[in-house]
């Protein structure tokens, strides 16, 4: 505090002698003093006293005041004193009159005692604690005091709030405070709090403060409320401005759809409050903030959609076209549906549908752009209009070629009663007024904006100069008011059109080189030596010659790269070109356009560049400058080059759908896969749960049999113990007789159930031995024997064949014997011993020939009778299993039975129920009519004793 103490010495005008000794006094009774009355008056004379002598209440008090915040926590009134006192101390609200010096010394009071108070983290710390004291006389300081801790010194401040544990969840807290004053600084304190700081605005917002807030503004009334909607809607631009994060959050919480409300003001001519106007301008802000054009374009893409699905680009159009609304909110709504539609085809096709409520209805555009055309309407909504203009044209090929249409000669309206786009564009184009000229231009310009179709199409526009004359076409119409020599703003609008018309086609290059007289009008606006408003249109002029060499497809014999590049040389000087070509980039106004798409001017005189062409410019400002310095060959390379790298594009580019293809079958696959699953996981659940189902079928079953069996053990007879007493014997022996039927129909019951328990064992043994007694029989035999004779048909079939081999073998042996018989006849005379011993061998062939004919035809009549065999058991088998499904047929019908019975066992069971429930309300009634009833064990145990005190009561009633 040496530094202050300075201060305060420096000081010309300070405190009295008797009040510098007061506020030490003062200091000392709360430093020392025992009692809290004492100590509390003293903070109170020192609150009163710091307005006026700041500098040495703070000096010597602070210490003291930050000590009383530590110690007197349970009075809220001491306390309420002291935040006060810190506040006034380190708060510049209150303007003091002093001199000029003391002023500029109070100014920095402030920050210097602010840093004092901070210099100890915990003192932030000991007042984000005080504010969860719902004392209105602590909580309401505690947060003016905060609030200005964070305006004096608020990166400092926000650094130990964010450290400190739930520190800002605390003052979240404040919004929810049921006294308005509280809740409304709350949000002066988040406002300070969020500036800056990316780090708490996510803190914040997902303390649900989008929420709270939306609620707030809702309660004030949207757009008529007051200051506090203005309040509030700072804070939400404070969290959702350059935070990626919270505007995420923000769409994915739908409270974009709790904006539409906001913009529902009507056609009410009543007059607009400042308020107002002031609120829904920040609400026109904050739908930018969502939208723009810095944001990632994946997150300002869905923020489109979703305004657009919730009817929010609706209500703007809305306000668009009616009447009555003020300038500044007019122009803020325009600026806010371009940014809207700005690259989403989908609001750009519905900003194309809308239409004026005038009569005729007229399209949107073209209202808006008979406001831009036109030289009475206020400067900043010319330029709103032409930046709507340029963000519907924004990657919409769609929309150009809609622009480029209405000028082209099939679609203009001959009868002229309607103005079109394109006739508005080429008035302007053509006005006496600069500016309008240039708007026009640009918005021509952003209609050919990477669109080589609309270049070539706009080639075919066609202007009737005058009465009498040919018309000309509109790319010859630019250059000829070039050469006219008009004003600075309209040449460099044109010569923009120009550039961007002729960049990237050949055709558009081929037919402005056509004209003979374009090219020598270049080379002499660029080698003149101009003065410095001149330069602009000499780089210009550049650039657009450049682009007539770099992209020529040398179709012109007169006008082929080559010739250019020597022409240049010649009359310009290749360093003098790229000299001047650099004149562009190296204008004062241009690195500002370049900044942001939105066209904003202070003054007509500084619009002379638009985004999009400085885009432009960066691209091709190095390709010319190479282009220039480039030999025929070298030019014959890179065209050969550009071919191949074409080629390889065009193979990429083949590659890359059938990877994609690829990728969407194996995703179709991928699903498929994933349904079958599912299918599959299904019945798995299904089957499970049957099963289980199943199995707590058969354990209640099961419980039934044994419930049953027990009821059928225990059952017994219940007889009347009832003693006359002489009070109502009627009713008493009308129940008995009751009981006795029941009893009786009760052992009919028994004895129905214990037949068909009966009746269903003998279903089940028989049912069980008939089975046990068809499959053994079907089985057993049956198998074995059919076993038997497959055995032996398959080794009869191997006897045969091998037989059958050997008789094939000696009937081709015999064959070839007689063959040789018959040729030794022929050829020498055969002697006698010979032909015996031929006659032997053929003998001999035929008798084994004649024993393996005879053993054939044993063995088929041997397979025959095999095969009668089969037949025969094969009936007997058939025969067997027609007798298994008759057996079958009467284990279902027994079956059936088991489960008839089964029902006629449940329905006893239930008949027995009733009866036990009868017996219990006669027993009952019984009981009311006072006659004593035994329970059932008693009664079972006692029957016979029963019976023998009736035979005693009779026999006593024969003696009397």
């Amino acid at each position: 505090m040496n530094f202050l103490r300075g201060v305060m010495g420096g000081q010309s005008a300070g405190p009295q002698h008797t009040e510098a000794e007061t506020i030490q006094k003062l200091c000392d009774r709360v430093a020392s003093s025992t009692l809290l009355d004492d100590r509390r008056n003293a903070v109170r004379a020192l609150k009163s006293l710091s307005k006026k002598y700041r500098l040495e209440v703070g000096i010597q008090a602070m210490e003291h005041l930050i000590h009383v915040l530590q110690t007197d926590r349970s009075d809220s009134e001491i306390i309420g004193y002291s935040l006060d006192t810190l506040y006034n101390i380190i708060s510049n609200d209150e303007e003091e009159e002093v001199e000029e010096n003391a002023t500029r010394q109070s100014e920095d009071l402030g920050s210097q005692f602010t840093e004092i108070f901070i210099k100890q983290p915990e003192n932030v710390t000991l007042l984000l604690s005080l504010l969860e004291e719902f004392d209105f006389h602590v909580r309401w300081p505690g947060v003016k005091l905060l609030t200005s801790l964070l305006k004096q010194l608020g990166p400092q401040v926000q650094q130990i709030i964010l450290v400190s544990p739930m520190g800002v969840s605390r003052l979240m807290d404040l919004l929810a405070d049921s006294r308005e004053v509280i809740r409304n600084d709350g949000v002066l304190l988040l406002q300070a709090l969020t500036r800056s700081n990316g780090a708490i605005q996510k803190i914040v917002a997902f303390e649900n403060a989008f929420e709270r807030l939306l609620d707030i503004i809702t309660e004030e009334g949207n757009s008529d409320g007051g200051i506090v909607v203005e309040d509030c809607l700072i804070l939400l631009q404070n969290l959702l401005k350059n935070n990626n994060s919270n505007q995420n959050f923000f769409k994915e919480g739908s409270y974009i759809q709790r904006m539409k409300p906001w913009f529902e003001v009507g056609d009410e001519n009543s007059g607009w409050s400042a308020q107002k106007v002031t609120n829904l301008h920040l609400m026109l802000q904050l739908v930018r903030v969502l939208v723009s054009p810095t944001n990632p374009p994946g997150a300002t893409s869905s923020c489109q959609k979703a305004m657009f699905q919730c009817g929010l680009l609706q209500q703007l159009c809305t306000i668009l076209m009616a009447t009555g609304i003020p300038a500044d909110i007019l122009t803020e709504t325009i600026n806010t549906v371009s940014e809207v539609i700005r690259g989403c085809q989908v609001n750009q096709d519905y900003f194309a549908s809308v239409n004026a409520p005038s009569n005729p209805p007229r399209p949107a555009i073209v209202v808006l752009l008979m406001s831009m055309v036109n030289e009475r309407q206020p400067f900043v909504l010319r330029c709103a209009v032409l930046y709507c203009f340029q963000c519907f044209l924004y990657k919409n090929q769609k929309g150009q070629g809609e622009i480029v249409a209405t000028l082209l000669p099939s679609t203009i309206d001959a009868t002229g009663n309607s103005v079109s786009a394109g006739q508005l564009l080429c008035g302007g184009l053509f006005s006496t007024d600069s500016l309008s000229n240039w708007c026009a231009a640009v918005a021509l310009a952003h209609a050919l904006q990477e669109n080589a179709t609309q270049k070539e199409q706009l080639l075919r526009v066609q202007l009737a100069t005058s009465i009498g004359n040919p018309p000309v076409s509109l790319l010859q119409q630019c250059t000829n008011i070039l050469s006219q020599g008009s004003k600075i703003q309209t040449r460099v609008g044109l010569l923009m059109l120009l550039c961007t018309w002729l960049s990237n086609c050949p055709i558009a290059v081929t037919h402005f080189l056509h004209n003979s007289a374009n090219v020598p009008f270049l080379t002499g606006q660029i080698a003149e030596n101009l003065g410095e408003e001149e330069q602009l249109v000499q780089g210009l002029c550049a650039l657009l010659l450049g682009i007539s060499i770099y992209f020529n497809d040398n179709s012109l014999e007169n006008y082929v790269k080559e010739k250019l590049k020597q022409l240049i040389e010649k009359r310009i000087g290749k360093e003098n070109f790229i000299e001047k070509l650099g004149f562009i980039s190296k204008h004062e106004l241009y690195s500002r356009a370049s900044q942001k798409p939105q066209p904003n001017f202070p003054s007509p005189e500084y619009m002379i560049f638009d985004h999009e062409f400085t885009k432009l410019v960066k691209e091709l400002e190095g390709v010319i400058t190479k282009a220039i310095y480039k030999s025929s060959e070298e030019d014959k390379k890179e065209e050969e080059v550009k071919k191949t790298l074409e080629q390889h594009d065009n193979i990429v580019t083949h590659y890359k759908n059938m990877i994609r293809e690829q990728d969407l079958q194996l995703e179709d696959l991928k699903q498929q896969v994933s349904t079958l699953k599912c299918q599959n996981e299904q019945l798995q659940t299904a089957v499970t749960q049957q099963v289980s189902q199943i199995q707590q079928h058969k354990d209640q079953y099961n419980l039934l049999k044994i419930q049953l069996g027990k009821d059928n053990h225990h059952q017994g007879s219940y007889n009347d113990g009832a003693q006359m007493n002489g009070i109502q014997p009627e009713e008493i022996s009308r129940l008995r007789e009751e009981i006795e039927e029941l009893k009786s129909n009760q052992e009919l019951l028994q004895s129905q159930l214990a037949e068909k328990d009966s009746l269903i064992e003998n279903l089940k043994s028989r049912t069980s031995g008939m089975n046990e007694q068809s499959s053994a029989t079907a089985s057993a035999r049956d198998s074995e024997q059919v076993a038997e004779l497959k055995q032996e048909v398959a080794a009869l079939k191997a006897q045969l064949n091998s037989k059958s081999v050997e008789i094939t073998r000696l009937q081709t042996e015999k064959h070839d014997l007689l063959q040789k018989t018959e040729a030794f006849s022929k050829s020498v005379p055969v002697q006698g011993e010979s032909e015996n011993v031929i006659a032997a061998k053929t003998t001999d062939v035929e008798g084994r020939l004649s024993a393996l004919q005879q053993e054939t035809k044993e063995l088929k009549n041997e397979i025959k009778a095999l095969s009668e065999e089969r037949t025969a058991i094969k009936e007997q088998l058939d025969s067997s299993n027609s007798t298994i499904a008759i057996l079958q047929n009467e284990k279902d019908k027994l079956e059936s039975e088991i489960i008839d019975s089964k029902k006629e066992q449940d329905d006893l069971l239930v008949l027995l129920a009733d009866q036990d429930q009868k017996i219990l309300s006669l027993k009952s009634k019984l009981k009311d009519l006072g006659h004593p009833v035994e329970e059932e064990d008693e009664l079972e145990s006692g029957d016979q004793e029963d019976e023998d005190e009736e035979n005693e009561e009779v026999k006593d009633q024969d003696s009397t």
